[in-house]
């Protein structure tokens, strides 16, 4: 195939404007992250090779090749990893896929135009790194198994050339055309040797494959050779001692090995012996994946057996609530060529999965306990997590168990966010339920007319800001043998004698307006389940309540909001008989349930309790044409 001259994606073409005139903050990284890709593409051969020996032709020794050049201004990285076809260096350079590009460049923009490691990291954007110190790149590739090789090269401008060439053996080799001021500078020398080997020290050090350079030496009779050495240590740091291990070794092994921009957040380095042997080295990220809740996340630890690279994202250790751990598990209890299949029937597997949940809850409850800061922090990236446990596991009581002490939430009464242990310990002896309301923030939930009540009474009430957390307090019904209750629920009840004195009064009133509350069903028709006198309610003249069982009128969002539109919420309308609106639709009662001014009457109370909810009427303009008539009245 003849050269090709193609235009970058209109989104790579931004990036790389960003990445070229950004104002750097660590010229540095750009070798970390080309070395993190020749690391990957030799995992990928190494993963095929399980499978198919072939594809190694005859070649099973792995290493990264540097080669910096002062008379070329360049420096070359190169792998013999698995490579890529023509197609596929159009679709992994020429175009950027990922969902995470827009939000790199807008977080580049919050910036103002500065790029630093932490967002090269954090959006995957690694390769075009180069561009930070290059003004040319060149890309010369062949495809494990395959003869035919190509090359790419592109100046960052908006286009690349793409074109067959000739290359002796499988693999990638990166050279990057050094801009003048990384050439012979004294701060930054990318030709110089020993400084691109102190560099892989700094950041590339565990890479479990031989990175190589060549080195210059003078012998004592003056002549000069060329020596091979490598570089890097290739120790795997989960094989050391875990004092052995500095906190700067962990944080620049979980940058290389996971790819991640800052240091964990939380380390769990533990190791077992006896009948199934294993060590893991894990972490909870910082910051979560901006994708970490759809479907697109890939989740899973890293496997080794004997130190020897297995299985990436091996999904078979940790439930689906601990997704947001990364990490690695390295056991020699597991054979080296075991299939997806026999991984997920492994008893081995089962026990090492089951120890480290355990490990990292534990870990978590400390962290809870004795440093609430940090937890805190945790819960605000990965508290969605844990409460997604507690709903898919609403019948494993284990398992909420386990999760419901970490859980959190914003209250009423409280400026932080409080656990529910906190939450019954504050609770006066008097009260026997757990009150929640949810909505979509904390001033919507306190403006809801069934709050009057709890707040003159002083009754902390649980905020259910996220749509995830309702269906979390759902699963788990109660607390300390208290049962939770929400506001919005029709079996909304105080403990108090005042409560229960005002109910039976309201009770005895419906009584003598049943015809009233039937006509009023009638005129709503099938928008309503019931329509009933409240003690719910204090100076507010309408609210919505919901049937005991069934969604919520916020879990029927949700599940809207998901394209699923068949949930629906039992909608009673409750009305409250010491408001003046009330006496003022029975006067309209009075004169007739057929007349026009009773029936907008009714139509009018049952959006009003629509807004309320922040629901919108199926006819905003009729609604609207009806209160300008009552306006004019």
């Amino acid at each position: 195939m003849s050269t090709e001259t193609l235009k970058f994606q209109a989104e790579t073409k931004r990036l790389l404007d960003l990445v070229i005139n950004s104002i750097y903050t660590n010229k540095e990284i750009f070798l970390r992250e080309l070395i993190s890709n020749a690391s990957d593409a030799i995992d990928k051969l190494h993963f095929e090779s399980l499978t198919n020996k072939d594809i190694l032709d005859g070649v099973d020794e792995y290493e990264i090749f540097i080669l910096p050049d002062k008379e070329t201004k360049t420096i070359t990285i190169s792998d013999n990893g698995i490579g890529m076809t023509r197609g596929e260096v159009i679709s992994n350079i020429g175009t950027i896929a990922q969902s995470g590009t827009k939000a790199f460049l807008e977080k580049v923009r919050e910036g103002e135009g500065k790029i630093d490691e932490e967002l090269i990291g954090q959006f995957g954007v690694g390769f075009y790194s180069a561009f930070i110190v290059a003004d040319k790149v060149e890309l010369i590739t062949r495809k494990a198994g395959e003869t035919a090789a190509v090359k790419w090269t592109s100046d960052g401008a908006g286009e690349y050339t793409i074109e067959d060439c000739e290359k002796d053996s499988r693999g990638t080799m990166v050279v990057l055309h050094l801009k003048d001021e990384f050439v012979g500078g004294e701060d930054f020398d990318f030709t110089n040797a020993a400084v691109i080997e102190n560099l892989v020290k700094k950041y590339s050090d565990f890479i479990r494959y031989p990175i190589k350079m060549n080195f210059f030496v003078k012998y004592n009779d003056g002549k000069e050779t060329v020596e091979i050495r490598t570089v890097n240590s290739m120790q795997p740091l989960w094989t050391r001692n875990k004092s052995e291990i500095t906190a700067e070794e962990y944080d620049e092994f979980f940058k290389h090995q996971f790819h991640e921009w800052e240091k964990p957040l939380e380390i769990f380095h533990t190791k077992a012996e006896g009948t199934t042997e294993y060590t893991a080295l894990l972490c909870i990220p910082k910051h979560a994946a901006l994708n970490l809740f759809y479907a697109d996340y890939e989740a899973g630890l890293q496997l080794y057996s004997r130190h020897v690279f297995i299985m990436n994202k091996c999904k078979d250790f940790l439930p689906d609530y601990l997704r947001f751990i990364k990490g690695l598990v390295d056991s020699p209890d597991l054979p080296l060529n075991i299939s997806r299949e026999l991984l997920q029937q492994s008893r081995e597997v089962k026990k090492i999965g089951k120890a480290l949940e355990r490990n990292i809850l534990k870990q978590l409850s400390k962290l809870l306990k004795n440093e609430r800061e940090r937890y805190e922090e945790f819960w605000q990236e990965y508290g969605k997590a844990l409460k997604i446990g507690v709903y898919n596991n609403a019948y494993d009581e284990k398992v909420k168990d386990d999760l419901k002490d970490l859980l959190m939430f914003e209250t009423s009464t409280q400026e932080k966010i409080s656990t529910l242990a906190e939450y019954v310990e504050r609770m006066p002896e008097t009260q026997t339920k757990i009150y929640c309301a949810s909505g979509k923030d904390k001033v919507t939930i306190s403006q809801m007319p069934q709050m009057e009540l709890l707040r003159e009474r002083g009754i902390e009430v649980l905020y259910l800001l996220d749509p995830v957390d309702e269906f979390a307090v759902e699963a788990l019904q109660k607390y300390a043998d208290k049962e939770f209750q929400a506001v919005t629920r029709e079996d909304f009840e105080l403990d108090d004698e005042e409560f229960k004195k005002t109910k039976t009064e309201v009770e005895e009133l419906a009584k003598s307006n049943e015809d009233l509350l039937k006509d009023v069903k009638e005129v709503l028709g099938g928008a309503v389940s019931e329509v009933r006198l409240t003690s719910h309610l204090k100076s507010g003249a309408v609210c919505l309540a919901t049937g005991v069982n069934g969604p919520s009128l916020n879990m029927e969002k949700t599940f809207a909001a998901m394209n699923n539109p068949f949930f629906k919420a039992q909608r009673i309308l409750e009305v409250n008989p010491n408001h003046a609106l009330f006496k003022k639709l029975s006067g309209l009662h009075a004169l007739g349930k057929d007349t026009d001014e009773f029936k907008n009457f009714c139509q009018l109370l049952y959006t009003q309790a629509l807004l309320i909810e922040g629901i919108m009427p199926d006819n905003p303009v009729e609604v609207a044409n009806k209160i300008a008539e009552l306006m004019a009245k």
